[in-house]
C-alpha cells in the first residue's frame, strides 16, 4: 500500500474544520484531522487538504515501522487519531512486547513471527479498549466504533 492509498482511506475519517468543546475533543481546533494543540504554528482554519497530506506523510507515515502494509495502515490511522507514540505502544502491547513506544528489532522480530490476522485483530482490539478508557468516549464513541468497523473491513481486504 502506498502513502497516497493510505491517505485516501484515512481522510474519509478526518473531515474538515471543527472547533468543538475541549471536553468532546481535546485536540481543540482541527482541520483535516490536524489539531492546533499538536501544531500550534499551523493556520488550522486555512489548512488545505494538500497541506494536511504533507504533515501526515512527514509525521505519521514516514516514521512508522516496516511491517506488513495492512498493519502499517492500521498504525497510521491510529497515529493520526491518537498520536504516534500511542499507536506504537498499543501495537507493541498487542504483540506482547515491552510497550515503550519505540519500534526496534525485538518488536520487528515478534510481529514478523505472528499470523497477520492475529496481529490485526489484537491491534484493533487494543485500540477499541483504549478508546473506551477515554473520558470523551460518550461524545465520540459512536464515531470511533464506525471508524473501527471500517478498519476491520480494510484489515480483511488487506490480509
Amino acid at each position: 500500500m502506498t502513502f497516497d492509498e493510505a491517505f485516501d482511506r484515512l481522510i474519509g475519517h478526518e473531515g474538515g474544520y471543527s472547533n468543538r468543546d475541549k471536553a468532546a475533543d481535546p485536540g481543540g481546533e482541527t482541520n483535516w484531522g490536524i489539531s492546533k494543540r499538536s501544531y500550534p504554528d499551523v493556520d488550522i482554519p486555512n489548512l488545505t487538504r494538500e497541506g494536511a497530506k504533507a504533515i501526515y506523510q512527514r509525521d505519521f507515515w514516514a516514521p512508522l515501522l516496516n511491517v506488513h502494509p495492512a498493519v502499517k495502515f492500521q498504525a497510521f490511522d491510529f497515529a493520526v487519531n491518537s498520536g504516534i507514540q500511542t499507536a506504537i505502544r498499543k501495537l507493541q502491547k498487542a504483540i506482547n512486547v515491552a510497550d515503550d513506544g519505540h519500534w526496534g528489532p525485538i518488536s520487528d522480530r515478534k510481529v514478523s513471527m505472528m499470523d497477520l490476522s492475529d496481529v490485526l485483530m489484537l491491534y484493533i482490539a487494543e485500540r477499541e479498549e483504549f478508546w473506551a478508557s477515554l473520558s470523551n468516549f460518550p461524545q465520540n464513541g459512536r464515531g470511533w466504533m464506525r471508524r473501527s468497523a471500517q478498519n476491520l473491513r480494510y484489515a480483511a481486504m488487506d490480509n
